[in-house]
């Protein structure tokens, strides 16, 4: 029963440095790393669409340019999936859009961390 006063008090002589520290929040350097952090993800969609394009057409081109069935197959089954990777890809794409509508985040804002505390 001791070490639990001892806790409770301890809790509650920092409550007041608690509240202190959150009315100075300095949020310039976790925006930016916000930011950066949304840029690189914007970049990395679009390289990745980009690769499963390429993936898909250059397996086009080892479909039609082979002759022998079995090479045939394995480039038609690659083909399928860079089908597959460019809808995954473009559908991840789609649902974030709907939840950054949904929670009013627009496509180029970056949320404010200073307004998500209370």
């Amino acid at each position: 029963m001791k070490k639990f006063a001892k806790i409770v008090a301890g809790s509650l002589s920092a409550l007041p440095f608690m509240a202190l520290a959150q009315t100075q929040v300095d949020t310039s350097y976790l925006r930016s790393l916000i930011t950066g952090a949304k840029n690189l993800l914007d970049q990395l969609v679009i390289f990745l669409v980009a690769l499963a394009v390429v993936w898909f057409i250059w397996n086009v081109v080892r479909y039609v340019m082979s002759s022998d069935e079995e090479k045939k197959g394995a480039a038609k089954s690659q083909m399928i999936w860079g089908i597959i990777a460019i809808a995954v890809i473009v559908s991840i794409w789609g649902i974030v859009g709907i939840l950054q509508n949904l929670f009013g985040v627009g496509s180029g804002a970056v949320v404010d961390p200073a307004n998500l505390l209370p």
